[in-house]
């Protein structure tokens, strides 16, 4: 089994900031919601208070205006020519990808692409409120065991040293720059 984080990853950017843009520019009332979007990114990023998952929960607040159903599979209508080719070209029926973006927002690229395990962070795509952790970091591997016990992850990508906890447990680990593969330091 391969394990793929997905954004910047095997996605040629980040999937919920561009869904983000998508939704802005489909449903402007999302306007409004600027200032406490800026007052949590100064909260998380500048004063270093609160969680990864509380900040993020702010950010989605924005889900309230957009019609999920359509507005994911219109984005991934648009939005999925930018699924790398390295990826295309070694991609096994038992990949995992394990993810922070919301599990909603990454089922329907998922199917498309025939991949049948997805590990995301679960949040509520009417109110942005999340299930658990975001899924980041340790939170990864707990939640990786927690589906698939002590299954050995084969080979392990991913853009970010966030992700060492799951380069760890790989047998081989490789750390990706745009379509560049280089073993994990």
């Amino acid at each position: 089994m391969n394990a793929y984080d997905f954004d910047k990853t095997i996605y040629d950017g980040d999937s919920t900031a561009d869904f983000y843009l998508f939704s802005f520019k489909r449903h402007k009332i999302i306007f409004f919601l600027g200032p406490s979007l800026l007052g949590a990114t100064l909260r998380f990023y500048v004063l270093k208070k609160g969680s990864k998952t509380q900040f993020k929960e702010k950010m989605y607040k924005f889900l309230q205006y957009c019609d999920i159903e359509k507005d994911v599979k219109d984005f991934w209508d648009i939005n999925e020519k930018k699924i790398k080719e390295y990826y295309k070209k070694q991609q096994r029926p038992d990949d995992v990808i394990i993810s922070a973006s919301a599990y909603f927002l990454l089922t329907p690229i998922c199917e498309r692409l025939g991949i049948k395990h997805l590990i995301a962070s679960r949040v509520d795509p009417s109110t942005g409120k999340y299930e658990g952790e975001n899924c980041h970091g340790k939170e990864k591997v707990r939640r990786f065991r927690e589906e698939f016990g002590d299954t050995k992850i084969d080979e392990f990508y991913s853009d970010s040293h966030s992700d060492d906890p799951l380069a760890e447990i790989a047998e081989k680990a490789f750390i990706v720059k745009g379509e560049k593969i280089e073993p994990w330091n």
